[in-house]
């Protein structure tokens, strides 16, 4: 096994693009090593990209946040600004494994890992994030919830890699939230998930809004029906009615051990409603 630790993006993206066999690049390494170590890949090169610079940092700029592809959760969960500014996306990144696991795992790995389940996704597509592409060809921007094309797999094409995390500047009325349910009290997998991000206007009217659910799909999925049914009105219990209902008929999932379709179903429902209603109190809205 080749171990190769560039300093560039664009050195990284020229070794990404060139090396033959099986080629994984080595954020955190959370999910890496533990796939590694279960003898379910064996890696030719691994492409170590913490030593790149633009990727170590979280960045506030005045069309938002830069969060770079090597920055831990923990990180996050200690950048005071982010989390006054997303704390939806920030308690999600937080959820992802114990105290050790949060001082390497990052988001951009979580969102590269591709699983149905992982914490941080339906965050980030719910605060309309972006991810930056940077490739043989150039950069692209990629939204989040375009990224995963099914279980394990993105869009990513030969010699890509994800540089950065874009997240939008918050307006003064707007709020997010993540919730989950697992069957522990704490590091495990989400069985459902949701993220709501509603935007306010005068006397608490819903101008826009975000929604989007983990683990009932084969990726994560925003529910564009979520803005037509909330924007307009204050949150109601009619409209949080009518959201659980528009969230359970989106769901596609699976039964498995940990949960089966019909609870999903369910479930999906009952969290968006939930943090509708903590995204809507911390927009500055009164239920």
């Amino acid at each position: 096994m080749q171990y190769l630790a560039p300093e560039k993006t664009a050195d990284a993206v020229k070794l990404l693009a060139k090396s033959k066999g099986q080629v994984h690049l080595l954020a955190g390494g959370s999910d890496l090593l533990v796939r590694m170590k279960g003898g379910y890949i064996e890696p030719d090169v691994i492409i170590d990209i913490k030593r790149i610079k633009p990727m170590q940092d979280i960045k506030k700029t005045a069309t938002g946040f830069n969060i770079g592809a090597a920055v831990s959760c923990a990180q996050m969960g200690d950048h005071k600004a982010l989390r006054r500014a997303w704390p939806g996306v920030v308690e999600a990144a937080n959820l992802i494994g114990s105290d050790q696991i949060q001082g390497r795992c990052t988001v951009a790995g979580n969102l590269c890992n591709a699983s149905p389940a992982a914490d941080s996704v339906p965050a980030l597509i719910a605060a309309k994030a972006v991810a930056i592409v940077k490739g043989p060809k150039g950069t692209r921007r990629v939204p989040v919830e375009n990224f995963a094309t099914a279980p394990g797999k993105t869009c990513l094409k030969k010699g890509e890699i994800v540089e950065s995390i874009q997240l939008p500047k918050r307006a003064a009325k707007m709020a997010d939230a993540y919730l989950r349910f697992i069957p522990r009290t704490e590091m495990d997998i989400a069985v459902v998930s949701a993220a709501v991000n509603l935007t306010l206007g005068p006397r608490g009217v819903i101008t826009a809004a975000r929604v989007a659910l983990g683990a009932v799909a084969p990726t994560a999925i925003l529910i564009p029906e979520a803005n037509k049914i909330l924007k307009g009105d204050k949150l109601t219990e009619e409209s949080l009615e009518s959201l659980a209902e528009v969230c359970s008929a989106a769901c596609k999932p699976i039964n498995d051990k940990r949960g089966t379709i019909d609870f999903r179903t369910h479930v999906a429902g009952v969290l968006a409603t939930r943090a509708a209603r903590l995204a809507y109190t911390r927009a500055g809205g009164k239920l």
